[in-house]
C-alpha cells in the first residue's frame, strides 16, 4: 500500500531525526504499518541475513515524507533528486531502522547512487528535506508510491516542533 494520502493527518509525531548541523531535523510519524517492504523477497531476505526483525517503522519527514514501511530500497528517489534531499541511512549509521526514530545524522551517507545501499534493509532518508525544490521527481519514480511531497504540510511540522520543543532546545 502506498503512503497514506491523508498523511500526516492520520499520524502523530513519534520521534525526531536530527541533522548534526543542529538546525535541521525531520519528524518520524506513526504508527507504522506493515507495508510493501514486508512483502518484498529481497527485503525479507536482507532482514533475515542481518538477524533483524521487520517491524513497522513509520514515515520519515513532513514536507518530504517517505513511508519506510513501504520503501523497498529501490533508490530511484536518490538518483533523481537534483538537490540530494535523500541519503541511504545505513551508509552513515548502520543500525536497525527502528533506532532511527530519535537519531542524529550528519548527512554524510551515500546520496548519489541508487545502488549505494548497504542491502535491502536500508531506507532512503529525507535527511535534507529543507533543501527540497518541490520538483516531484522522487514521487514520480518511486515504485511503491512511498513518497509524498507537500509544502502545505508545514503546519504539521510546526505543530510537531511545539510538541518536541524541549528536545529541540537540547
Amino acid at each position: 500500500m502506498p503512503i497514506d494520502p491523508q498523511y500526516p493527518k492520520n499520524h502523530q509525531a513519534i520521534g525526531i531525526h536530527r541533522n548534526a548541523d543542529a538546525q535541521h531535523y525531520h519528524f518520524v510519524w506513526g504508527p507504522g504499518k506493515v507495508g510493501e517492504a514486508a512483502e518484498n523477497d529481497d527485503v525479507k531476505a536482507a532482514y533475515a541475513s542481518r538477524g533483524e526483525d521487520l517491524v513497522p517503522l513509520g514515515v520519515h519527514g513532513t514536507m518530504v515524507a517517505l513511508d519506510w514501511d513501504s520503501c523497498i530500497a529501490d533508490g530511484g528517489c536518490i538518483s533523481v533528486c537534483p538537490v540530494q534531499v535523500y541519503q541511504w541511512y545505513r551508509t552513515e549509521l548502520d543500525v536497525p531502522a527502528i533506532q532511527m526514530q530519535n537519531a542524529t545524522s550528519a548527512g554524510t551517507g551515500d546520496d548519489r547512487e541508487k545502488d549505494g545501499r548497504k542491502d535491502y534493509t536500508d531506507k532512503s532518508d529525507p535527511i535534507r528535506e529543507h533543501d527540497c525544490i518541490w520538483c516531484m521527481a522522487c514521487v514520480a519514480v518511486c515504485p511503491t508510491q512511498a513518497i509524498k511531497v507537500d509544502q502545505s504540510n508545514t503546519s504539521f511540522h510546526e505543530q510537531a516542533s511545539q510538541k518536541f520543543s524541549q528536545q529541540l532546545a537540547a
